[in-house]
């Protein structure tokens, strides 16, 4: 008989756990996110596929805020993160480590998800923009190179935590 799954039946790791086990070279990049479930959002999804980091730029809401606890469910205790003012410090110091660096944007040059070939070997930054504005201007001349996620119905556009969860779902499978 089919049952679902009691949590502790799931095998989940706790807290301490997760923060020694080795995590994807991933680590994202919140450009001015206004929604503070957006950001609980992309902090749930981050600690689900072992992202490195979240780096909380602009006015990006900081935890600890019951609003974005909601959405997080916790995992703003078990996923690093840190918070920059200016996304092109984050950008400058994140290519100094050796990261690439990937708006998800609609741009002139942005390519198909489906069309990236994500390599193993490299450490990458994926910056995910506003809700309303996308990445900010005086960031794109920074970023190395866009991608976008392919959409067949009637919106130009996806929530910011679906979004990130789309593409860090892509980046997890090449490491898993």
């Amino acid at each position: 008989m089919v049952h679902k799954l009691k949590l502790e039946e799931l095998n989940r790791i706790d807290v301490e756990t997760f923060k020694t086990v080795k995590k994807i070279p991933l680590v994202v990049v919140l450009d001015n996110i206004r929604s503070m479930h957006n950001v609980g959002a992309t902090f749930r999804t981050a600690d689900a596929f072992l992202v490195q980091e979240i780096i909380l730029c602009g006015i990006t809401p900081q935890p600890p805020h019951r609003e974005i606890h909601k959405a997080a469910l916790g995992a703003t205790e078990s996923v690093d993160w840190s918070h920059e003012p200016d996304i092109n410090t984050a950008i400058r110091h994140l290519k100094s480590e050796g990261f690439e660096v990937i708006g998800i944007e609609q741009t002139t040059n942005s390519r198909m998800i489906t069309d990236f070939s994500i390599d193993p070997s490299k450490k990458y930054a994926v910056v995910l923009g506003n809700e309303v504005e996308g990445i900010s201007d005086e960031a794109l001349n920074h970023i190395d190179s866009f991608i976008e996620i392919p959409q067949l119905g009637t919106k130009h556009s996806l929530n910011v935590s679906v979004c990130g969860g789309i593409v860090m779902w892509e980046f997890a499978k090449v490491w898993q």
